[in-house]
């Protein structure tokens, strides 16, 4: 190919982006008193969220039935044309069907509704017109409605499943919110995945023993904001003649100190530390560790031992598995 043909796929790419923008931007403004409704009642249900919906739109609820499951919400997708030849038994009138048709047409999904409805199951659509066959059999409807399809006959599913499948998420995580679903909560329904198996590890596996930013509580501040500087963690941990933890300052800290006019590198760096700071310890699981770190917005822990001895510092990226945070290699640690 040629250079012209490579930059014209390149184009073409980044104007498809920018429709599926401006379509995601379209929903997110147009959301209302729907969208909360449709949480509402998917917070209250006491049976399973069930997801239908036929070709492209199938194909998206699946992808939403699993982010559901995956945050607490038990959920499972369902064929309508499976559905119509006995897959049906598995509703249950303590259920709640999301039923997905951007046209709100299709006609294997509407033939399956007024059955579901004899059950006095309840049902949420989301399509782009709430007028429609599947609107009318809906007792909530969540329009998702974008400008235009990327595509240039405006007929393949593009932007429009792309802002379904956003509502999606954006269901899944106000159910999340609602239900208090935390890092241990995501742990028990992924064992086997990769965060999962991080937070099954303890802190010593992950923390970082060599080059750790402390400094004796005696010296300058700014003798201790150098070394808070060349340690890349945000973090300096303070210590006592015998490298027993006495405090930390952060970033934060140092922040607070200039926006207050207190900062003063010849004080003490004593007399800016946080007394008692929040630690961990190196047989504390990483979920513990994390819970932590979530509950009281921080970022990174020191590590001690039952003597109070730091012997190392664990970040959230570590926890997280986003990769190592890099230290300076001139830097002296405790």
């Amino acid at each position: 190919m040629t250079d012209k043909e490579l930059n014209s796929f390149i184009a073409r790419g980044r104007e498809v982006l920018q429709i599926e923008e401006r379509g995601l931007a379209a929903v997110r403004e147009g959301l209302g008193d729907d969208f909360a409704s449709a949480v509402e009642a998917l917070a209250y249900c006491k049976g399973r969220v069930i997801i239908t919906g036929l070709g492209k739109s199938g194909l998206v609820g699946r992808k939403i039935a699993a982010t559901l499951s995956s945050t607490g919400t038990p959920s499972f997708f369902l064929h309508p044309v499976e559905g119509a030849h006995g897959d049906l038994g598995m509703v249950r009138k303590e259920d709640i069907i999301i039923a997905i048709s951007n046209s709100g047409e299709t006609d294997e999904l509407n033939a399956l509704l007024p059955a579901i409805k004899s059950f006095e199951t309840r049902i949420i659509s989301l399509t782009a017109n709430p007028e429609s066959t599947m609107g009318r059999l809906s007792d909530i409807v969540v329009q998702v409605k974008v400008p235009c399809e990327a595509c240039s006959h405006g007929l393949a599913p593009t932007a429009s499943t792309t802002a379904t499948l956003a509502i999606g998420d954006a269901i899944a995580v106000c159910l999340m919110d609602y239900n208090h679903f935390d890092s241990k909560d995501f742990k028990k329904f992924h064992p086997g995945g990769a965060l999962g198996r991080r937070l099954t590890k303890c802190v010593s596996e992950m923390m970082h023993r060599d080059n750790i930013p402390c400094a004796e509580e005696g010296s300058r501040l700014s003798e201790a904001l150098t070394i808070l500087n060349d340690g890349g963690l945000g973090l300096v941990a303070l210590v006592d003649g015998q490298n027993r933890l006495t405090g930390v300052i952060t970033d934060g800290d140092v922040r607070r100190m200039v926006c207050k006019g207190k900062f003063n590198p010849d004080s003490p760096a004593s007399q800016f530390m946080i007394q008692s700071p929040m630690r961990a310890s190196a047989d504390m699981s990483a979920a513990l560790a994390l819970d932590i770190m979530e509950d009281k917005q921080i970022t990174v822990l020191p590590v001690i031992d039952d003597g109070g001895y730091v012997v190392g510092m664990v970040h959230l990226h570590d926890l997280l598995g986003k990769g190592h945070l890099k230290f300076s290699e001139n830097h002296k640690g405790c």
